[in-house]
C-alpha cells in the first residue's frame, strides 16, 4: 500500500496535480512536511497519539486527533481540496469525517486487503481480524463516493460480503514504475548483489507472517533436495527481521526458522531482511523465478514487479495473483498451501532455461500494459468525474 500510494503520487504530481498525503507520524526524528514524492508534493506526518509504531486496534482510537491535526494543517495552509483519496479503512474513516467537514469532497476510497477475506483464510484465532474493523469496513463501503478495486475478484468481495453498491464501484489494477523496475541482465545482477554468476535463486518478497504461505515454499524446498537439478538451488527470502533477539522476533519469523530446521533446508534458505526498493530490481532480475504462496492477496504488487523485471512468477490461485500471473505463459498458478505442487511447478521450471527465458519475455511485455502513466490516467478520469458530480 505504501509503494501504491507513493508512485501514485509521483505520476499524478508529474501529469500537474498536487497531492498531500498525510499519514500518522511514528517517529519524532522524521519532519512532519517533506518534499520527496516530485514536485508540488507534500507527505504530511501527522501526530495522532505518540509518535511510535501502535497495533492497528490501538490505531482507531486516534483518528478523531488524526482528522483534527489534518484540519488544522489545511486550514494554516489555505488549502481547498478537490478530491479526498483514502487508502485502508481506517482512512476512510477518517476521509468521511474530513467531507463533511469540507462540504462534501468526494471520496475515493481503496482498501488493498479485506477483513472478511483474512479470517476466511486465517488458521487461528490470533490470526482473526475483530468486528471492530469489519464494522469499520462495512462503514465505509457505504459512506465513500466511489470505491477502486483491483480485480473483478476484489468486486465480487464486496459485493457478496459487504453488499456494496457495484454501480460506485471501478476496476483499476495497481501500476508498476517501468523506468525503476525493468530487465537487467542476470550476470550483471548478480555481480551486483554479491552472488556467483552460476548461483541459482529463487525469490521470496513479501511480509514474514502465515497470510503470506512462506511455509509452503519452504516445504516445497525440502521438495526440491530430491530432483535432480544438477546445480544447488538456493532461497532468498526478503522480508522481516531474521537477526532480531529472540525475544523481539516475531512468532511467525521464529516458527519459518525452526520449520527450516526440522526440514533440513538451513544451507539452502538466506534469510536477507528487509531491502530497499532501489536494490529490489537487482534481486528480481538475479532470481530465476519469484515465488508468492500466498494464501490471500488483494493483487499482488511484488508479483507484478518481478514481472516487469523479466522474471517469471509462480503464485497461489488466490484473490488478484489468479488475474495477474497468466498460467503457463508468465509463469505458474497453483492451489494454496500446496507444497507439492509448488515443488512440481519450480522442479519444471528451473529444468529449463528455455522455458524461462521465454516466460521471462512474455512477463515483461504483458508488465507494461501496468505502467503508472496508463493507470495513473484511469485514476485520475475517476476524479474528475466525481468532481463534476459534486458540482452539478
Amino acid at each position: 500500500m505504501n509503494v501504491y500510494v507513493r508512485d501514485l503520487t509521483i505520476q499524478l504530481g508529474r501529469m500537474g496535480i498536487h497531492v498531500d498525503v498525510f499519514t500518522r507520524s511514528q517517529d519524532e526524528h522524521v519532519p512532519h512536511v517533506m518534499h520527496d514524492l516530485g514536485f508540488g508534493n507534500r507527505v504530511v506526518h501527522v501526530q495522532a497519539g505518540p509518535e511510535v509504531p501502535l497495533p492497528k486496534r490501538q490505531l482507531v482510537e486516534f483518528i478523531p486527533e488524526f482528522v483534527d491535526c489534518v484540519q488544522k494543517f489545511a486550514a494554516e495552509k489555505d488549502m481547498q481540496y478537490d478530491i479526498i483519496h483514502s487508502h485502508y479503512w481506517m482512512s476512510g474513516l477518517a476521509a468521511a469525517v474530513l467531507s463533511d467537514l469540507w462540504g462534501g469532497v468526494p471520496v475515493i476510497q481503496m482498501f488493498h486487503t479485506l477483513g472478511e477475506m483474512k479470517n476466511r483464510v486465517a488458521r487461528n484465532p490470533e490470526e482473526m481480524e475483530g468486528a471492530y474493523r469489519l464494522d469499520g469496513e462495512n462503514a465505509v463501503v457505504k459512506r465513500a463516493d466511489r470505491i477502486i478495486v483491483s480485480t473483478p475478484a476484489e468486486q465480487a468481495q464486496l459485493e457478496w460480503f459487504y453488499h456494496a453498491n457495484m454501480n460506485k464501484i471501478s476496476i483499476i489494477p495497481p501500476g508498476v514504475d517501468t523506468g525503476h523496475f525493468y530487465p537487467i541482465a542476470p550476470d550483471e545482477a548478480r555481480e551486483y548483489l554479491g552472488l556467483k554468476p552460476d548461483d541459482r535463486l529463487i525469490l521470496f518478497v513479501g511480509r514474514i507472517e502465515p497470510l503470506k504461505g512462506l511455509d509452503t515454499l519452504i516445504r516445497a524446498v525440502a521438495c526440491l533436495q530430491l530432483k535432480d537439478l544438477h546445480e544447488p538451488v538456493r532461497l532468498a527470502v526478503i522480508g522481516g527481521d531474521p537477526d532480531a533477539e529472540p525475544e523481539d522476533m516475531s512468532e511467525e519469523m521464529a516458527r519459518i526458522q525452526k520449520l527450516c530446521d526440522e526440514l533440513t533446508v538451513g544451507k539452502m534458505v538466506a534469510f536477507l531482511g528487509r531491502r530497499g526498493q532501489d536494490t529490489l530490481a537487482y534481486y528480481y532480475s538475479a532470481a530465476e523465478v519469484v515465488v508468492m504462496p500466498s494464501h490471500y492477496e488483494s493483487f499482488g504488487m511484488v508479483a507484478l514487479e518481478a514481472m516487469a523485471c523479466g522474471t517469471p512468477v509462480i503464485a497461489s490461485q488466490v484473490g488478484g495473483l489468479a488475474f495477474l500471473v497468466q498460467d503457463g505463459i508468465t509463469g505458474f498458478t497453483i492451489p494454496a498451501e500446496n507444497s507439492t505442487a509448488l515443488c512440481e511447478k519450480l522442479t519444471s521450471l528451473l529444468g529449463d532455461e528455455a522455458l524461462r527465458r521465454q516466460m521471462g519475455h512474455a512477463a515483461a511485455d504483458y508488465a507494461r500494459n501496468y505502467d503508472w502513466k496508463k493507470i495513473a490516467s484511469q485514476i485520475v478520469r475517476i476524479y474528475q468525474d466525481q468532481v463534476r458530480r459534486a458540482n452539478a
